[in-house]
């Protein structure tokens, strides 16, 4: 019912990649009007043709666009998009993936998170829905977020979206190859370097 949508979402946000499981069903879910998943992650899944965070400029002023250093940003945050699948607004600000090509194959892709002052956040899990329930776990009522994600873990099993735990502390959290972090300064100073600004 929903293939093509899926299919533009793929091509649109994960350059083609298939669509992971729960990302699915959470998308077929906001575009059914289905608020349960909404509730308890506090996600907005991008529609087609929204602007990719890291390329959106349109809050600049054209005397901000023209300075050379916010110039370099701009390119490295360009080049930051290839790797960078934001597929939703909430949290710190968008939520996707860490999709670099020197990142292992062979495990789930890394989940991240950008906030609205272009600093990268790794989150915890196998899923997307696994990282954003540890992450919504520490804005819930209960004080202890291992309670509390636990409490998440099993609404969501409810609705039909298991998670691989509901251990808070089993949560697969592996680092980087490559730090998103560490690359936006190494792209931003190379820009800045072209641009004469060092």
């Amino acid at each position: 019912m929903h293939d093509e949508r899926l299919a533009e979402f793929s091509r649109e946000r994960l350059d083609g990649r298939p669509i992971p499981d729960d990302l699915r069903v959470l998308l077929v879910a906001q575009w059914e009007g289905r608020t349960e998943f909404t509730r308890l992650l506090d996600l907005e899944f991008f529609e087609a043709g929204e602007v990719h965070p890291l390329l959106d400029t349109s809050y600049l002023s054209e005397k901000e666009l023209a300075d050379p250093e916010m110039q370099a940003v701009n390119a490295a945050a360009a080049e930051m998009a290839e790797y960078v699948k934001l597929v939703a607004k909430g949290g710190k600000g968008w939520i996707g993936y860490w999709l670099r090509p020197d990142e292992p194959a062979d495990r789930a892709w890394h989940l991240m998170e950008l906030d609205t002052e272009f600093s990268f956040w790794g989150l915890a899990g196998l899923t997307l829905t696994e990282g954003v329930a540890a992450e919504r776990a520490h804005y819930q009522d209960e004080p202890d977020e291992r309670i509390a994600f636990t409490q998440l873990a099993a609404e969501l099993a409810g609705l039909g979206l298991p998670l691989s735990t509901q251990d808070y502390g089993a949560l697969d959290d592996i680092e980087y190859t490559v730090d998103p972090e560490e690359l936006m300064e190494e792209l931003t100073e190379a820009e800045r370097e072209k641009r004469g600004l060092r």
